[in-house]
């Protein structure tokens, strides 16, 4: 954990969450735009982050948000080192096991891409390097159901890493969340030439919805959350955030 680069924003809101005063420690991940980036002004800005200061202004609570690698935020939040991630983290049983989740706050399929005009069938696969974030819902269904098949998953803390190995040819396509594939590689002049390939994947076993990870046992926490998560999808809030980053709903609104 010492290696990495933590790097802060104090998020002021107006009443702490217990009667100590305690600051809630947040962390995400600032290196997965349109949810969120680092700029270069240290400031941290994206879906992820506007949802953040929405939910502790909801619920009263005084917050403050770090940035760090995706991999190291479950451990960081083992180690007591931060009390919720709010970082586009998918719900996954086995994430279940060492953090509590929060509702669903939004929902997304995975897409391969990959030059344009590829053809994605069983045969394919073989002999594929595939890049993948670590740690990523997308990691763990390449490696269950596309290594077998022959491919090589490349595993990248990064996935900006990744987009440069696919349109250097050291990869033959990367496999992430739709949304950040299409805003962050696709509309953008490096994608050009590229294109989603393949199916929607969204086997239920790996596309739960993402949600608010927060340490074992802070009940507490986790009800002021999914109580404030509540107030902002009802009263427009959520709406007008996501309005900013997407054309289109990535909650299941009824």
């Amino acid at each position: 954990m010492s290696c990495k680069k933590v790097l802060t924003l104090t998020l002021l809101c107006a009443l702490p969450w217990l009667a100590q005063a305690q600051t809630v420690r947040i962390v995400t991940d600032a290196s997965y735009p349109p949810f969120s980036k680092m700029n270069p002004d240290g400031s941290i800005t994206g879906f992820d982050p506007d949802i953040t200061r929405a939910l502790c202004a909801e619920a009263k609570l005084e917050c403050e948000l770090k940035a760090m690698d995706f991999d190291g935020i479950i451990p960081a939040l083992q180690a007591k080192k931060f009390d919720v991630a709010i970082a586009s983290m998918s719900i996954t049983p086995e994430r279940a096991k060492v953090v509590d989740f929060s509702d669903m706050y939004f929902k997304i399929p995975g897409r391969l891409m990959a030059r344009e005009g590829t053809q994605i069938n069983d045969a394919w696969f073989k002999g594929k390097k595939i890049g993948v974030l670590r740690s990523s819902t997308q990691m763990q269904e390449a490696n269950a159901k596309w290594a077998p098949k022959g491919s090589q998953i490349k595993v990248y803390s990064k996935i900006t890493d990744a987009f440069l190995d696919l349109t250097g040819q050291r990869l033959d396509a990367v496999y992430l969340d739709a949304t950040i594939g299409e805003s962050d590689f696709l509309q953008k002049p490096m994608g050009k030439g590229f294109a989603f390939v393949g199916p929607v994947y969204n086997d239920p076993k790996y596309y739960m919805g993402a949600a608010m990870a927060v340490g074992k046992g802070n009940k507490e926490l986790r009800a002021k959350l999914n109580a404030a998560l509540k107030q902002i999808l009802g009263n427009g809030t959520y709406k007008q955030i996501q309005a900013k980053y997407f054309s289109y709903d990535i909650y299941p609104f009824k």
